[in-house]
Order: C-alpha cells, then sequence, then structure tokens
C-alpha cells in the first residue's frame, strides 16, 4: 500500500483544490501527480506553484532554466522530475542532442551552456559552497550574479520536488511515461 496519496480536486485537503485546479488549468486539463501528491500539504504545493511562477522572472531564458532543472534532476536522481522536465524541455526547444547529453552525463556542446550546467551541479554537490573559482568560469562564461541567484532559486524548487519524490515515489504521468528515465553508472 502507498504511503503517499496522488491527491485529486475529490480527494485533496480543502486548502489544495483551489491550486490543484490551477495546475489544471496550467497543464492542459491534467493535474500531474507530483502535485497530486503535494496537495497533501496545501502549503507546499503553493510554495512550488508560486516559485514556478517565479522562475519566468529570471534572467535565465527557458532554455538555460531547462539545462539547470535537468542538470538538478539527474544529479538528485529524481526519475519523476527527469522525464516530465524531458518533455518540457521539449517543449521549450532545447535540443534533442543537449537533452540526452543532461539525461546521460555527456557535456553539452554550447560551452556557454556547459559552464552553467557545470556551475549548477557544483552549486548542487558543494550545497551552495561555490568558490571565487567558480563564480569566475560562470561569469567567463557570459553569466552575472543574477544567474547565480537565479540558479539557486530552480535548486529550491527542484529540492521541493525532488525530495518529494523520492519520499513518495510519485509515479511517472502517462504522457511522461515515454521518457521514462533510470540514473547512470557515475
Amino acid at each position: 500500500m502507498a504511503r503517499f496519496t496522488v491527491h485529486t480536486s475529490e480527494s485533496a485537503p480543502e486548502a489544495a483544490i483551489a491550486l490543484l485546479e490551477n495546475s489544471k488549468k496550467l497543464y492542459g486539463g491534467m493535474i500531474p501527480n507530483l502535485h497530486g501528491v503535494m496537495a497533501e500539504s496545501p502549503a507546499l504545493l503553493e510554495a512550488y506553484q508560486q516559485l514556478n511562477a517565479l522562475v519566468k522572472k529570471m534572467s535565465l531564458d527557458t532554455v538555460e532554466c531547462n539545462i539547470v532543472w535537468l542538470a538538478i534532476n539527474n544529479l538528485n536522481g529524481c526519475t519523476y522530475c527527469m522525464a516530465a522536465h524531458t518533455a518540457v524541455a521539449m517543449h521549450a526547444g532545447v535540443s534533442e542532442a543537449d537533452i540526452a547529453a543532461l539525461r546521460n552525463n555527456t557535456p553539452l556542446a554550447d560551452e556557454k551552456h556547459q559552464a552553467l550546467r557545470a556551475f549548477t551541479e557544483l552549486m548542487v554537490e558543494d550545497r551552495g559552497w561555490a568558490g571565487e573559482t567558480a563564480l569566475d568560469n560562470l561569469a567567463r562564461a557570459g553569466y552575472g550574479n543574477q544567474a547565480v541567484l537565479d540558479v539557486i532559486l530552480c535548486i529550491g524548487m527542484k529540492t521541493l520536488s525532488n525530495f518529494t519524490n523520492h519520499v513518495a515515489h510519485t509515479p511517472v504521468d502517462k504522457p511522461f511515461e515515454k521518457f521514462a528515465w533510470e540514473r547512470p553508472e557515475s
């Protein structure tokens, strides 16, 4: 028996119903299973939705944001988010080659994007303790201090989703099953 429920608008706590209806509007009538699980804590679901909305205000463009998300998901081994964000990245215009590289731990062809990915991975691995060398490398690639802080926003957002999926064993949504992923051997 599953420990966590994937809630619908009918089963969710009252404070989460409007949030799930918002998810339905944003995702073409579908409530992603992640949102259904998060609904158990309306505050968590609301925080996740707010962070998702704030991402649109970042200095990183849509492709860069997806590169950061996929890098985090891979590093954290989140099978749900890798599947879902593969679809999101494709829709956002991330190249098939870049998506494959992010899923398989191989370098990105674009040096600027690879620098962003490397910085993101370092931030996650070192829990935010990026040294001057890492900051200098990112700056040489063309990213400023706002991008550094925007990466931190993405890490916060993905921490909420990745950790939720880890404890809940969130089932991948049917539309994303074709993008199922297993963490590559290091």
